[in-house]
């Protein structure tokens, strides 16, 4: 299955990820026309930007093998293509517990140097890209199925952001 890889060391910080993003949802798909709709499009990736680090980093779901977000919703608003890997959410069963979010690995790593090191914001205490909290049912990364490419992938001037086949482990 392919995913959304991240090169930090290559992220700049634009957002232009963001902007595509939201654009790729929206009901016009045109930047302009997306800026006037009645409800506003909303970005399934999260760009942290922390200065003290001199790092931006792109956040997003990586549609984990046996993903824990999965097992631990109550209400089986996020399920997982068998097929594709994809992990889907059906805002109309979801409750809005946030159990997926507390389960999330998608950036422990990175949790783990930023304690070490100290540097902390208040922003990264949020596990961005799993269910995005911008409305009350959240939404969340699609790897924008309808697309050859994810939209965030297209716009990232450089290259921060790959969309490539997953490494599996054996």
């Amino acid at each position: 299955m392919k995913d959304v890889m991240i090169r930090p060391e290559l992220c700049m910080g634009c957002l232009s990820c963001e902007i595509a993003c939201a654009v790729a949802h929206s009901k016009s798909k045109n930047l302009f026309l997306a800026l006037g709709e009645k409800s506003a499009p909303k970005k399934r990736i999260y760009v942290e930007c922390s200065p003290d680090l001199e790092v931006s980093i792109p956040i997003t779901c990586r549609h984990c093998e046996n993903a824990p977000c999965v097992s631990v919703c109550p209400t089986k608003a996020l399920s997982q293509d068998e097929i594709t890997g994809i992990v889907n959410h059906n805002p109309d069963l979801c409750v809005d517990c946030w159990t997926c979010s507390m389960v999330c690995t998608r950036f422990f790593p990175l949790y783990q140097l930023i304690l070490e090191i100290g540097c902390w914001t208040s922003s990264m205490a949020c596990n961005y890209g799993t269910i995005g909290r911008q409305i009350k049912a959240g939404i969340k990364c699609d790897l924008c199925q309808e697309r050859e490419l994810p939209a965030c992938v297209e716009a990232c001037p450089t290259h921060a952001l790959i969309f490539t086949e997953k490494s599996v482990k054996k």
